[in-house]
């Protein structure tokens, strides 16, 4: 089990009370702050308290806003992760509100208008509101540091314009609702695909998303988004994915079992590992994981972990042999990447890796942002 932030808000509680406006606002925060896990982010504790403050009906959503902005510009020194703290704090902040509004257009415009509104004075080297003019590739830890092939930079405006155009031309009438939440998971993974801006895609594409589902009628259930955004990213990366040398070719079945949890409130289990090329292969070899009873116990330097096979020279436990796995697969995944693969919570993972470092074991090369990870064998 992930371990929770203690400063985090109960949504749910507000949600069962059952008085429409605090489920309403309660419903918005949660899916604002849960997304922020897609770039490895987490709201402050400031947030929260704010977040509480709005719910409570104590100040409005605009005010919420000017009260986040004032503390970040008051403050007059700054800790490491400061930056990020305030990406995640105005972001969720800025879903919250866009997430509370009635108005939704389903055009390309509307998405540049989402992405702006969320990020313009949040990226620095990223223009709020306009299509990247460059071609990118990410790095995935689901792909073993492959990427996704996404749009051409100088096709993304007549892509946009082409699935916006055939989707608003589509007749639902004659879907069932399973075959209609199979039109939209592969819409949602084609708009995602094109990947129109330089940072900020997957959560411009929730947005957008939520508020195109609620335009067709649909209750949209916040837990998928609030609990399992990570995992949403990555089921839009397998929905995108295709290696025709390595058998592997792009699958929806992930990002389909989070639409069926959303609009058809079934509860298929949403697990990142599950998302990743190898892991199908790796069932056929070892089986299903450990039971979670063992996570924390030591194991000596002949026994294994997973499909780890590497002899080590000191006492380890799971979770760390796990995380040595994990580099050993992509040597550029990060400790957000690590911590929702195990499932455990980023500081777990944090604590896990320094003890590696210090007993010499992996070690950082390069730029904390750029950089790599090393196993010393």
């Amino acid at each position: 089990m992930q371990e929770k932030n203690p400063f985090e808000i109960d949504f749910e509680s507000y949600i069962r009370e059952g008085e429409p406006d605090k489920k309403e606002k309660s419903i918005a925060w949660s899916i604002a702050t849960g997304l922020q896990q897609v770039d490895g982010l987490t709201p402050s504790a400031y947030l929260y308290e704010t977040a509480k403050r709005n719910i409570e009906g104590e100040i409005s959503i605009e005010e919420a806003k000017k009260l986040i902005d004032s503390y970040y510009e008051s403050k007059t020194s700054r800790t490491e992760d400061d930056d990020d703290k305030e990406e995640a704090d105005k972001v969720s902040t800025r879903i919250t509100e866009v997430l509370s509004e009635k108005s939704f257009s389903f055009t390309p415009n509307q998405l540049l208008s989402i992405h702006e509104r969320l990020f313009k004075g949040v990226f620095y080297k990223v223009k709020a509101g306009k299509f990247r003019d460059y071609n990118i590739t990410k790095k995935e830890w689901v792909l073993n540091g492959d990427t996704v092939l996404y749009a051409n930079a100088d096709l993304i405006k007549e892509t946009l314009k082409y699935d916006f155009e055939t989707e608003k031309n589509f007749d639902y009438s004659k879907l069932s609702k399973e075959d209609a939440v199979k039109h939209i998971t592969r819409f949602v993974a084609n708009m995602w695909q094109i990947h129109p801006f330089g940072e900020g895609n997957t959560r411009t594409t929730a947005v957008f998303t939520i508020k195109y589902l609620r335009s067709l009628g649909f209750n949209v259930n916040n837990e998928p988004f609030e609990k399992h955004s990570w995992y949403f990213r990555n089921a839009l990366v397998r929905a995108n994915y295709t290696n025709m040398q390595k058998g592997i070719y792009m699958n929806t079945e992930y990002l389909e079992k989070f639409f069926r949890n959303i609009l058809l409130g079934e509860n298929n289990e949403l697990k990142n590992r599950y998302t990743h090329i190898d892991y199908e292969e790796y069932i056929k070899k070892f089986g299903e994981n450990k039971k979670s009873s063992e996570k924390n116990q030591p194991i000596n330097d002949t026994q294994k972990s997973h499909e780890s096979h590497s002899k080590v020279t000191v006492n380890l436990t799971v979770v760390q042999q796990d995380i040595i796995t994990a580099i050993k697969q992509n040597q550029f995944v990060s400790q957000t990447e690590i911590a929702k693969e195990l499932s455990l919570a980023r500081e777990t993972v944090n604590r896990n890796m320094k003890k590696l470092q210090e007993e010499g074991i992996i070690k950082r090369v390069g730029a904390d942002k750029n950089g790599r990870w090393e196993v010393i064998e």
